[in-house]
């Protein structure tokens, strides 16, 4: 899972940290075993390193010192923002020194006029809806973890979340970065409008998990609140139901600003955590939200419902206050930590097209029933991104190999069926040794290129995204 250490590196490890004292303020370099142990992993906590040392930065002047440093000594660097990496993005190596960003943590500028917001990158994902609502604004992308994750692993990942259908991912919303190359060089990518002139490089850099650079800054587009927002519980007695209401609804043309799926088994998680009154004889169950006037929205639901019924839907609930909107995306936001309770799991992340939502979901189950395990399905379904949860037990080997393997399969489906390994938690280590399922060796050699035009020694989150044996192609 992860390449053996540069004992070189290992060996040079207390004049590498008296040198990383000299660039940052005294409390931000963490050294200290115990200090250095709550940066061993992410939210794959199944794995974890000890990093060489934590880097905590307080300027992106600071970032630029600190790279050209390892870049000049060969030191491997991991960039990190809240650890919320599902896809072991964020977990280091021993010889690696973590740069995180938790610290850089400012609203810089707020554009009402251009509608643009500017924060540094570890700036959580809520806070610059926070920052803005109370002029009746909001920023579009929101994962599950966007209390905690920020907006830089938000860019790293291309991060979405369950309003994506309509508004789009990260990517659809970053209008300019600042990115620091490994030798220190500062850049600034795009800028306060959708285009920007010459070569579309912030497209590059968005989604690229933290291996061209590291986004110390972002401005990012901020939308006018709807006038009103409805969420409504569809539950169906089949997951084909459900999952031929969602094809059918997109292709109807219809574009809710939500569409969430869980099956049974997470319906049943997640109603005893959070009470929302899912309806527990479901099968299947789907959270649609429309926004607008009243008017619009009660037009695009009659013809919602209307899909739902000749898919044989058995209950259709609209909230009918706020806190009962509340409670449904309650539910639905915390489904991953409510599973958490019940037991260990895996967070796959394919993307499918929604006509094989219903076929996808049926091979699942019999996927993971192979193996011996259960499976709690929670996804967005609008845009088939897809997140099975593999329940298994973490203090055995066996248990959790079986996971990995299911998972796996999973995975391969999503490709086979004409989706990708992943929609937006990126590849990490998690996916690595499947790129090859999806990418030819042409592609891959492409990419590879790319990456190597930024960091031609490979030190920026080795040991992620490409197969080992694909470095001898650089």
């Amino acid at each position: 899972m992860f390449s053996e250490p540069d004992k070189e590196i290992l060996a040079r490890r207390s004049a590498i940290v008296k040198h990383l004292t000299s660039l940052v303020s005294s409390d931000g370099l963490i050294t200290d075993r115990d200090g250095c142990r709550a940066y061993e992993t992410d939210a794959l906590a199944a794995y974890r390193k000890m990093p060489l040392a934590v880097v905590l930065p307080t300027s992106t002047d600071e970032v630029s010192a600190v790279l050209k440093f390892c870049h000049d000594t060969g030191v491997k660097v991991v960039p990190r923002g809240a650890g919320t990496s599902l896809a072991g993005g964020a977990i280091p190596t021993e010889d690696a020194v973590v740069l995180g960003l938790s610290r850089m943590s400012r609203v810089l500028e707020i554009n009402y006029d251009d509608r643009f917001i500017r924060v540094e990158a570890g700036v959580t994902n809520l806070s610059i809806t926070s920052a803005v609502s109370d002029r009746g604004f909001f920023y579009a992308p929101d994962p599950s973890s966007q209390l905690a994750c920020t907006i830089g692993g938000n860019i790293a990942n291309n991060s979405g979340g369950a309003h994506c259908l309509k508004y789009g991912v990260t990517t659809n919303n970053i209008l300019g970065v600042r990115l620091v190359l490994i030798d220190g060089t500062i850049l600034d990518l795009g800028g306060n409008s959708l285009d920007s002139g010459g070569l579309d490089l912030l497209g590059v850099v968005v989604g690229s998990e933290g291996q061209l650079g590291i986004v110390t800054e972002a401005t990012v587009r901020i939308l006018r609140s709807a006038e009103a927002a409805r969420p409504v519980l569809f539950g169906f007695p089949s997951s084909d139901g459900a999952g031929n209401t969602v094809a059918e609804i997109i292709a109807a043309g219809i574009i809710p600003v939500a569409i969430e799926y869980m099956d049974k088994a997470a319906i049943e998680i997640c109603e005893a955590f959070s009470k929302a009154g899912y309806p527990l004889d479901a099968e299947a169950l789907l959270i649609i939200e429309v926004e607008g006037s009243k008017a619009e929205m009660d037009a695009m639901l009659d013809r919602i419902i209307s899909i739902a019924r000749a898919n044989g839907v058995q209950t259709v609930r609209e909230s009918k206050s706020a806190i009962e909107t509340a409670a449904i995306w309650k539910g639905r936001k915390s489904a991953f930590g409510a599973t958490g309770r019940v037991a260990d799991y895996l967070c796959m992340d394919g993307t499918v097209p929604t006509g094989k939502l219903a076929y996808v979901l049926s091979q699942i189950g019999e996927i993971v029933k192979r193996y011996g395990l259960r499976v709690a399905n929670v996804f967005h379904a609008g845009d088939g991104n897809m997140h099975p949860l593999i329940l298994y037990n973490a203090n055995d080997p066996a248990e959790q190999s079986k996971a990995e393997a299911a998972g796996n399969d999973i995975l391969k489906l999503c490709v086979e069926v004409g989706g990708c390994l992943t929609g937006e938690h990126g590849v990490g280590i998690e996916k690595r040794d499947l790129m090859r399922c999806q990418f030819s060796e042409i592609d891959l050699s492409q990419q590879l290129r790319l990456r190597a035009a930024f960091d031609s020694k490979w030190l920026l989150n080795t040991d992620k995204v490409f197969p080992f044996d694909c470095r001898n192609q650089t």
